[in-house]
């Protein structure tokens, strides 16, 4: 029986790029997660009657209460089928694989992605919809509408479902179908490369250390790893998920997962080493003395793909975030096909993607991915880098050596301002913004300023337009600085700082050292330290 519960509305329940993300405690109060759900719901409108839900989550603290709630309310709202994971796990490219090979009409991915988890911590909620990806901006602000304006949320009263065995049960007129988290994901990876070369390598020594971060790829990881291609028992570290990570930060940078970082710069470290974030769709990447930074490993995985049985035929196109290197661009030349240069947020390479105007994408921010799925996806980037090296029989210092040789490098930086006082962050935006006309032909710290401008993208497929997407600042001689506010935290705002110098010749110098005059010009222009009254970033990566 259908269930009617009156409400009211949350005036913060705003989407950001990747969901609505917030407190524990917040998505704790009454009605607040059912608010939200509801209104995803009643944006698909007359569209969901009789169709298939996925829904799953990285396990964080609350993963399995908000899963309840929501299939509940999937049954009152007309859907037909919900598919959950085993556990209620679904790493988000998984969960994409599982939304496309079911032909779903979308999904609901429970995650807060990087952000900590706990009682004290984060939590999220993400529309995907029928193509695997994160909802467009249209849906996202047809959702963001409803949350202003919902009075009422549905639900039916049943039994919780039983999320760890797996099978079949009904619940009203619908159908609820527990899968393997793992399976059809480990299957799809399996099709992509060639397991066969990586297991040859691994019989012949090649060793790697695979954190896990107490996050959801651990089952993915284990299964694939250690049992597929047969890297040595406890390869994969910290890889039973915990709804608090362990306590851990699950963000795969040099900060928070220093201890993998530690482990590869050492005399006997293994042969590769790669980490990934709470919900799977993020990556690190180090080989034995070398750090790869992420804008740098779609660079190098773009121009090394053909060794890998999937794209064997070439790539279609490569696209990058806004404040990602130019890196991949050079790659792009060289093999004579397009680059794309998007707003940050996986929703834009899902559109080049779906086109068929891309096949390989990546952000700064960890995130890669190919046309196989519509996510970013942390263990197919870890595999295709093993594939690579199993294919070349190079490691991973002399890809990146031989790299930098043919393309040049582009010394590269990011800066984070965590948890800034929303009012100074906003402060620093509209003073930027306020100064973009007169900035051409001004010097900071020896450079002088070429262009700057605020960042705005015509969508090739749908000539829709997004504005105000990062303040760009670009120095003559080809360096530059971006200046962004994150929408992937819980509170207060992240001030990310993106700094950019090419070189052709200079290929092994630090690179805090080569951005040096980058960094002081930047606090010049935007008055960082003013503004924030930090005088260093929380986070480098």
């Amino acid at each position: 029986m259908i269930k009617t519960v009156a409400t009211t509305p949350y005036p913060d329940q705003k989407p950001g790029t990747s969901g609505l993300r917030k407190k524990v405690r917040v998505f704790q109060q009454p009605n607040y997660a059912e608010n939200f759900v509801q209104s995803v719901f009643d944006a698909l409108g007359d569209e969901k009657t009789g169709q298939t839900l996925v829904i799953g989550g990285d396990g964080r603290f609350l993963n399995r209460e908000v899963i309840q709630v929501a299939i509940r309310m999937a049954a009152a709202n007309g859907f037909a089928r919900v598919v959950v994971g085993q556990g209620g796990i679904l790493s988000t490219p998984a969960a994409s694989n599982v939304i496309r090979q079911r032909k779903a009409l979308g999904g609901l991915v429970l995650s807060a992605s990087h952000n900590p988890g706990g009682p004290d911590e984060d939590f999220g909620i993400k529309y995907n919809i029928a193509n695997g990806g994160p909802a467009p901006e249209k849906v996202t602000d047809a959702i963001h509408a409803n949350t202003k304006s919902i009075s009422r949320w549905l639900t039916v009263e049943a039994a919780d479902i039983d999320l760890d065995t797996l099978g079949e049960v009904t619940m009203g007129d619908m159908t609820v179908e527990v899968i393997d988290s793992v399976a059809d994901y480990a299957a799809l990876m399996e099709s992509l490369f060639d397991f066969a070369a990586i297991r040859r390598a691994v019989e012949g020594g090649f060793t790697m250390s695979f954190d896990a971060m107490s996050a959801v790829t651990g089952p993915y990881a284990i299964e694939i790893l250690e049992k597929r291609l047969g890297f040595a028992p406890d390869t994969v570290k910290n890889g039973t998920p915990l709804p608090d990570f362990g306590g851990h930060h699950p963000d795969p940078n040099l900060v928070h997962a220093k201890e993998l970082y530690d482990r590869m710069m050492a005399p006997d470290a293994p042969d590769f080493g790669a980490a990934s974030d709470g919900d799977g769709d993020r990556n690190l990447i180090i080989g034995r003395g070398r750090f790869i930074t992420p804008s740098d490993s779609l660079a190098m995985l773009a121009a090394n793909a053909h060794l890998a049985p999937a794209y064997a035929g070439g790539l279609k196109g490569i696209a990058r975030s806004m404040p990602t290197s130019a890196a991949a661009d050079r790659v792009a030349e060289k093999l004579g096909i397009p680059a794309y240069e998007t707003p940050t947020g996986w929703k834009f390479f899902g559109n080049l993607l779906d086109a068929d105007m891309a096949t390989i994408c990546g952000e700064e921010s960890a995130g890669t991915g190919s046309d196989h799925v519509r996510e970013k996806d942390g263990l197919w980037a870890v595999l295709l880098w093993l594939n690579i090296l199993a294919a070349s029989g190079k490691s991973v210092d002399q890809i990146a050596r031989d790299h930098w040789a043919t393309y040049g490098r582009n010394y590269y930086a990011r800066h984070d301002y965590e948890g800034v006082e929303s009012e100074r962050a906003d402060a620093l935006m509209a003073d930027l913004r306020g100064k973009l006309a007169t900035l051409p032909g001004e010097s900071f710290a020896g450079l002088t300023v070429e262009t700057a401008d605020d960042f705005a993208y015509t969508d090739p497929t749908d000539h829709s337009v997004s504005r105000n997407q990062g303040i760009r600042i670009l120095f003559q001689g080809g360096s530059r600085v971006v200046f962004r506010l994150s929408g992937t935290g819980t509170s207060g705002a992240t001030l990310r700082v993106y700094l950019e110098r090419y070189s052709a010749d200079q290929l092994d110098h630090e690179t805090r050292d080569m951005l040096a005059d980058i960094i002081q010009a930047a606090d010049e222009i935007a008055g960082i330290t003013r503004h924030t009254g930090r005088t260093e970033p929380d986070v480098v990566t």
